[in-house]
């Protein structure tokens, strides 16, 4: 911290299923933000029956770097990591074009970029800033969990479960309901 001293904290990380808004896999790491580690998700994921299993794995651009794409390429759920924070919507025209395949010597940025900028990826990366965002909001505003109580990289993931284990039991309310 500036002037001194240390604040231990946490970087939560949750996966968060499009249909459902339930948390599939959560993750806390001692990183102050999401780039150092690649996220685990992809691994918990990849173990689960088709049934169960996700079909893709969208992240936010905090995660795009060329060493997570290379370290993801050759995953059973090849994730789209979205290259930048979203710019100007792209005029009809730019919005529907066809982008074209990648070159064969693209680099694996440069693939994912393409493949993100097709028709099919553009609607799977369309709600993906609306899918986690309001489950986020609801763990922090409604259930009023803003910051976990216990320390220490042994404690602080079971107290996250703890906290995905009583926003499920929300959710799970609405959906009976609904």
């Amino acid at each position: 911290m500036s002037g001194g001293g240390l604040e231990q904290a946490y970087n939560a990380q949750a996966g968060v299923a499009q249909g459902s808004r339930l948390i599939v896999v959560n993750h806390t790491s001692p990183h102050p933000n999401d780039p150092p580690a690649r996220p685990p998700a992809g691994d918990h994921l990849s173990p689960l029956p088709p049934l169960l299993g996700p079909v893709d794995l969208l992240t936010d651009h905090g995660y795009c770097s060329e060493a997570h794409v290379k370290a993801w390429e050759p995953a059973p759920i090849p994730p789209l990591l979205a290259p930048g924070r979203a710019g100007h919507p792209p005029t009809l025209e730019e919005r529907f074009a066809d982008p074209g395949e990648a070159p064969d010597t693209a680099d694996p940025v440069a693939r994912l970029d393409q493949r993100l900028h097709t028709l099919a990826g553009q609607a799977l990366d369309a709600p993906r800033q609306s899918t986690v965002a309001p489950v986020v909001g609801l763990i922090q505003h409604v259930m009023g969990c803003r910051h976990l109580l216990l320390r220490g990289l042994q404690a602080v993931p079971g107290e996250g479960t703890l906290v995905c284990i009583a926003y499920h039991f929300k959710r799970l309310q609405v959906l009976v309901a609904g």
